[in-house]
């Protein structure tokens, strides 16, 4: 992306590479320095490093394990007081590519824009979902029920 491409552009662009994801090139999209929250993250999962490159290998890593067919239910909003800050809705499906078990997940984005780069982002998905998709569910419960 440009500098002068609007932050609903850049964030519009980072869902098309996502729907084909996971992929390295969605890297591309953000800042050097990004900072990346998923605030629901499930038990025992390492937080997201800071910055483009350890985005890029987390998304290497989530290419051999998953693989995005489409996004729907694409919802993109500005806020009035903010002009960087886009908010994303829509629906990601997939499949898990060691079981070839489908899954959809809702997703809601925050992203803040400057000069064509997503310099922050954070989002929020069900961790119920991806759990059962990738058959994690039961060890998530046992590792709950070992820190009650």
């Amino acid at each position: 992306m440009t500098a002068a491409a609007t932050p609903r552009e850049v964030v519009r662009h980072l869902l098309s590479l996502t729907a084909e994801g996971p992929a390295e090139e969605m890297a591309d999209v953000f800042a050097v320095d990004a900072v990346f929250e998923m605030p629901f993250l499930p038990p025992g999962t390492p937080a997201q490093e800071p910055g483009r490159e350890a985005f890029r290998a987390h998304l290497r890593l989530g290419a051999t394990m998953q693989k995005h067919d489409s996004l729907d239910h694409v919802r993109i909003h500005g806020t009035d007081d903010d002009p960087e800050l886009v908010v994303a809705e829509y629906r990601l499906h997939g499949r898990i590519l060691a079981t070839g078990k489908r899954f959809a997940l809702d997703i809601v984005m925050f992203a803040r824009v400057q000069d064509g780069l997503i310099t922050w982002l954070r989002t929020y998905s069900d961790p119920l979902a991806a759990l059962i998709a990738f058959d994690a569910a039961e060890d998530a419960l046992a590792a709950l029920a070992d820190t009650a």
